[in-house]
């Protein structure tokens, strides 16, 4: 399939470029309208938890959706609350609010109102105004910024601080930084990879053909994604994931290829029959490995939480469009290029290239590299295999969860808001954890179950009993009373049917961080089973805490999974492309073994440590990372893997030697698997320099994975294990004969043989 691709796109240029230039206008269109649209900041799991039931029993029989609250904090260094000059900038800061108008916050109040305590801190300098903003949280994040913007100008030019944070200016705050790194990323990461590729190819032209598709990829992908987004949520990090790994693999697939074009050019070819010959040959492989990809990538969209099947459904799209676009207008803009491809091109680094390239000449590192491996390959796998090995141990002093607004970037408002209310106040107040009581709540044993988990409650200093008071308006309470709810000195919420009723419990900290989800996780599994035993009534725990809890529940179930299927595919597709049992369960054992080193040394950097190489602290790595780094690396390191195999086959049915055919395919092989795996740890790394902790440990994971993978794994491990094995490589037992015999490299035809000759 991939040589008549390129022969009917080597032929008709002109077509092939029009076809695509209107499908990346397309894309640019949709991008504007419509991405913006389909992009949330809301985490939500596809099956049913503790934490969404509670969430539908208190829309649909208590309170109605859910409210999107903010607290404006407002805190002096010399004045109290009783101050008239405190009183003054508070009045100030309210009126500003309110003249946003009610669709954009709906309610506000302030201490002055009516003088209530709750909403001072003990020293009296700081206090707060909760408010409710208008509408869907996707509403109010777009809304926000208003709010945002009234914030910053009263926090300017007097002794007063003034900050917000809430669900929607978080998710503001966060999409911003986002787009930052994702902005620095490209500043970064693409003039390096430009250097990169102008190494490893010695011409401007033929460095700048793989970084502008790409970019067209990237452009095709988001338009896709931002129509998908019309009918599925998508988090907005896939953007950030279409635009990484559009970078990686669209370079990555467009280096294979012209290398290969340029070794036919070299052989005598014509463009035309080069074109063709690079996609029948370089093509099958490139084809192969992202379908590979694909394959692992499917894996994510196991998983039933919103996060994990966007970013694997826009890695899954981008690699997609960047395969489509390497095997189609790659080979119109070779027929189009010709040897013009090598125009610009840098003496200095293609007399290097030329030197590198003969293999009878014995020179070189990579050629010095294979003879070691081949002559020591048991020291070669010690060698390498025991440092692996050792980053790899520390993987098991892991400690997931979810980073949240704590480890924001310093400066951020949202950060110092979070850290003054959770000194002065309770950052409770913006996420508490809701008790939800589904039953005959004035029986008197549903009320004694209540009573004694609120006597459980109070024991356990860890937890702060959040009165309505605090949340809601004196006018908001008075409509609740009008309607019959009942609103008890203990700040038991109970609706007018008395089937229902609530309370609001303040974890302790960041509502995602180890200290609320253990807090979460004593009240569902010791302090609730003990009060409401042999009661007839549920109990649920919601709040993004609970929900948090429960994301983590359903990553560690779902982990299993996602990596039996993954390594079960990967396993069959090795072996029926190489047709041997060895190679398959070797190559599960290396990725295993690099992505396991990547694990550990995720752990070494940002938990064992503070501030090194410029990355944050952090006390957790995200709970979903580990998943989405195998996914991920699993289907990209088998690029290398198939790679470098399918040449090691190839000679060896030649030659029918083991040892020889291990040489060749490292020594022929190696520079291309280095010079494109260190344009993925370019672009990975680029990204990693962000300021946002989540980027930071998604780029540094990915980019030394495949350092690892591609320099020490591939170019070192696979051929020093495939020397000791020899002729058991190629192992398959005689009762699997009848499988198909897939092959990767197309064969020489005689006509192909000669060209060069």
């Amino acid at each position: 399939m991939t040589d008549t691709l390129a022969r009917i796109c080597a032929r008709r240029p002109w077509w092939t470029v029009a076809l695509w230039g209107l499908a990346v206008l397309v894309g640019l269109v949709l991008v504007r309208e419509l991405l913006g649209s389909a992009t949330t900041t809301e985490f939500t799991l596809t099956t049913s938890v503790e934490a969404t039931r509670a969430a539908d029993l208190l829309e649909d029989r208590l309170r109605g959706p859910e409210p999107v609250t903010e607290v404006v904090v407002v805190q002096s260094g010399s004045l109290t609350v009783d101050d008239a000059a405190f009183r003054e900038k508070v009045e100030s800061v309210y009126e500003e609010i309110r003249g946003l108008g009610s669709d954009v916050v709906a309610t506000a109040r302030h201490y002055y109102q009516g003088t209530d305590e709750a909403l001072v801190s003990a020293d009296r300098r700081t206090t707060i105004l909760p408010l409710v903003l208008a509408g869907t949280l996707e509403e109010a994040t777009d809304n926000v910024t208003d709010l945002v913007e009234v914030v910053e100008h009263a926090d300017a030019g007097d002794d007063f601080r003034v900050l917000t944070v809430g669900t929607a200016s978080i998710a503001h705050e966060s999409n911003e930084l986002a787009q930052e790194d994702l902005e620095r990323g490209e500043v970064f990461g693409v003039p390096i990879a430009m250097l990169v590729l102008l190494f490893l190819f010695g011409a401007v032209v033929a460095a700048l053909v793989p970084l502008g598709l790409a970019l067209v990829s990237i452009a095709i992908a988001l338009g896709i994604a931002a129509l998908v987004g019309q009918v599925m949520d998508l988090i907005f990090f896939i953007t950030l994931m279409i635009t990484m790994i559009g970078l990686a693999v669209g370079i990555d697939y467009s280096l294979i290829i012209i290398s290969r074009f340029r070794e036919e050019m070299d052989r005598g070819l014509d463009k035309i029959q080069a074109a063709e010959r690079a996609g029948a040959t370089a093509g099958r492989t490139v084809l192969f490995s992202g379908l590979t990809v694909v394959v692992a990538l499917i894996g994510m969209l196991i998983v039933p939480a919103s996060f994990f099947q966007s970013i694997g459904l826009g890695a899954i799209i981008v690699v997609l469009v960047a395969l489509a676009a390497t095997l189609t207008l790659l080979p119109a803009l070779l027929a189009l290029l010709g040897s013009n491809v090598n125009r610009l091109s840098l003496p200095f680094v293609r007399r290097r290239l030329e030197a590198a390239g003969n293999e009878a000449s014995g020179d070189g590192f990579w050629e010095a590299i294979t003879r070691i491996v081949v002559r020591y390959p048991v020291v070669s796998v010690i060698v390498v295999a025991a440092p692996l090995l050792v980053a790899a141990y520390f993987y098991f002093e892991i400690d997931t969860g979810l980073n949240g607004v704590d480890v924001f970037p310093e400066g951020a408002q949202t950060r110092e808001a979070f850290f003054v209310l959770e000194e002065e106040f309770s950052f409770g107040l913006v996420t508490p954890a809701e008790i939800v009581i589904d039953g005959a709540v004035n029986s008197p044993a549903v009320r004694d179950a209540i009573n004694a988990l609120q006597e459980s409650i109070a024991a356990d200093d860890r937890y702060t009993v959040l009165l309505p008071e605090q949340l809601l308006s004196a006018d908001d309470l008075a409509v609740l009373r009008q309607g019959g709810y009942q609103i008890l000195p203990s700040g038991l919420v109970i609706n007018p049917a008395g089937d229902l009723a609530y309370l609001s419990v303040a974890p302790p900290g960041e509502p995602s961080a180890r200290p609320a989800v253990e807090a979460v996780e004593d009240l569902r599994g010791e302090y609730i089973p003990a009060a409401f035993a042999g009661v007839g009534a549920e109990v649920y725990v919601g709040g993004r805490t609970a929900l948090t809890v429960d994301i983590f529940d359903v990553v560690d179930t779902y982990t299993p999974i996602v990596f039996a299927f993954v390594l079960g595919i990967s396993f069959l597709i090795l072996m029926l492309v190489f047709r041997s049992i060895v190679i398959p369960i070797k190559a599960i054992i290396m990725n295993l073994l690099s992505v396991g080193a990547a694990y550990g040394l995720l752990v070494l950097v940002f938990q064992k440590s503070g501030g090194i190489f410029g990355f944050q602290h952090a006390e957790a790595i995200d709970a979903w990372i580990p998943l989405f780094l195998f996914s991920i690396l699993f289907g990209l390191s088998m690029d290398y893997h198939v790679f470098l195999l399918s040449r090691i086959r190839e000679r060896y049915d030649e030659t029918g030697d083991n040892a020889g055919a291990v040489a060749y395919g490292l020594r022929s092989t190696a520079g291309l698997i280095t010079g494109a795996a260190l344009i993925m740890v370019v672009v990975f790394g680029a990204f990693a320099s962000g300021k946002t902790i989540i980027n930071q440990q998604v780029g540094f994971g990915l980019a030394v994975a495949i350092f690892l993978d591609a320099t020490l794994v591939r170019s070192v491990l696979v051929p020093a294990s495939m020397e000791l094995l020899g002729g058991r490589n190629w192992y398959l037992p005689s009762w699997l004969n009848w499988l198909p015999d897939l092959r990767i490299e197309a064969e020489e035809s005689p006509a192909q043989g000669s060209a060069g000759k």
